[in-house]
């Protein structure tokens, strides 16, 4: 008992040295951070959680380590040294968050690993290989209420999914796929109780998307049927919508998305998707969601659907810009023409980038799309993109102007060999434009 209250009082003078980061270097050639680390596997979980936990977050808090640089690099490489992700997750795991303190105990241990990732992004891999990744999707998917707890968890796996293919491959390996449509699913028919809530249903919908980024996760998220719930999610006109609308884009982009553009035909989503792209819904605008982003959304799903559907399913896309008089086709001049007009203004300006949120990228799908049906061999089609172009005079080489840019620009990030290739198939609809 003696040498345990010797303990407490020295773990709590030590939050001293958090004031002065410049001496980290001391605590490594002290040894004093392999002590640290040897003292989270005690016994006595008092100790371990209302002081240790407590001096390794205020040691690792993101305002001291960048006050300085070359103490806080010593300090990170020590932890890391010592496995300090995998020792925490241990303890994580012996924990019971129905006692208050332990629940404060992993939410301290959680501000950790945040603070560690945010100075040092590269260390995601290493710590979700360290049985994090396989804690954060258990905890996720246990069946207790939603707390603090809950939603720090959320925001770390966005943290480590994102701009990282080692860890979205791991948590494909680790059905992590299931875990994160099991979760969603609950917001199908039911909007989210709180504004906490809210935020970690969309940290969950942010981790999806970042994983869709892997073609392997494509085709889990096929089989786990999460077209079926993002199309239900569309459906239901709840507040999941916005990110389901997202998460769809996401999976049908490229020629990796091929599988899922077909399928959400078989299911039919053009029921669910052509009602968005003629109108944004107004409850989309009140939930905080811009306009452009919806329609950037709808017209790259569409713009993805064409370039990949194949036979029966192309047929039965093509056909819905032939209903009533082609209405949706007429609706892609209007669109293209109002978009026209926002990025007038920067048009000459040098800055792509710029131009690209300006809305640029919208028009150039919407052109895109003008150019894949126009060749889609139906004449109906065509002299209808031809007429409503013709209204504008000399529109045809506007959009001519628009795709070739696109096609300078295109696939950034990927192979060169898929950049050729889609650089070839765009020319080739162009030339017969």
């Amino acid at each position: 008992m003696d040498s345990e209250l010797d303990l407490n009082d020295i773990i709590q003078e030590m939050h001293v040295i958090a004031t002065m980061p410049d001496l980290y270097h001391l605590l490594v050639e002290l040894n004093a951070v392999q002590s640290l680390l040897g003292l989270l596997s005690h016994e006595n979980t008092d100790i371990l959680f209302s002081k240790l936990v407590d001096l390794l977050q205020e040691l690792t808090d993101i305002d001291t380590l960048h006050e300085s640089e070359e103490g806080a690099e010593v300090l990170i490489d020590a932890l890391l040294e010592g496995q300090v992700v995998a020792l925490l997750v241990q303890n994580m795991e012996r924990l019971d968050e129905q006692v208050k303190e332990e629940a404060d105990g992993v939410y301290n241990t959680l501000a950790i690993i945040e603070n560690m990732a945010e100075f040092r992004p590269g260390l995601c891999t290493e710590a979700a290989q360290q049985g994090l990744m396989q804690w954060l999707l258990k905890r996720i998917k246990a069946k207790m209420p939603f707390d603090a707890n809950k939603l720090y968890c959320s925001e770390i796996l966005a943290i480590l999914l994102q701009n990282n293919d080692n860890t979205r491959e791991l948590l494909g390996e680790l059905d992590g796929i299931d875990v994160l449509l099991q979760q969603l699913s609950v917001f199908k028919r039911h909007n989210p109780a709180t504004a906490e809530e809210q935020e970690m249903m969309e940290n969950l919908f942010d981790s999806l998307c970042s994983c869709l980024m892997l073609a392997a996760n494509r085709d889990r998220f096929l089989k786990g049927e999460g077209l079926q719930l993002m199309n239900l999610m569309l459906r239901e006109k709840k507040m999941s919508r916005t990110s389901a609308l997202k998460v769809l884009d996401h999976s049908m982009i490229g020629p990796e998305g091929s599988d899922n553009c077909h399928k959400f035909v078989d299911i039919l989503g053009l029921r669910t998707i052509f009602p968005l792209f003629m109108k944004t819904p107004k409850k989309m605008k009140k939930a905080g969601v811009s306009e452009k982003e919806h329609e950037e959304h709808v017209c790259s799903i569409i713009a993805s659907m064409l370039r990949n559907l194949k036979a029966q399913q192309r047929s039965r896309l093509l056909s819905k810009f032939t209903e009533n008089d082609c209405e949706k086709t007429s609706c892609l001049h209007q669109d293209m023409v109002r978009r026209g007009e926002i990025i007038d203004d920067a048009i000459e300006d040098e800055f792509y980038l710029r131009r690209l949120d300006a809305g640029l990228f919208v028009l150039q799908l919407v052109c895109c799309i003008m150019v894949e049906i126009s060749n889609a061999g139906i004449p109906q089609l065509q002299q209808r993109v031809h007429q409503i172009l013709n209204l504008r005079g000399g529109s045809v080489k506007v959009v001519r102007h628009i795709m070739r840019e696109y096609i300078e620009n295109i696939g950034d990030g990927k192979s060169d060999e898929f950049r050729e290739s889609e650089q070839k198939r765009i020319m080739e609809l162009l030339d017969n434009f």
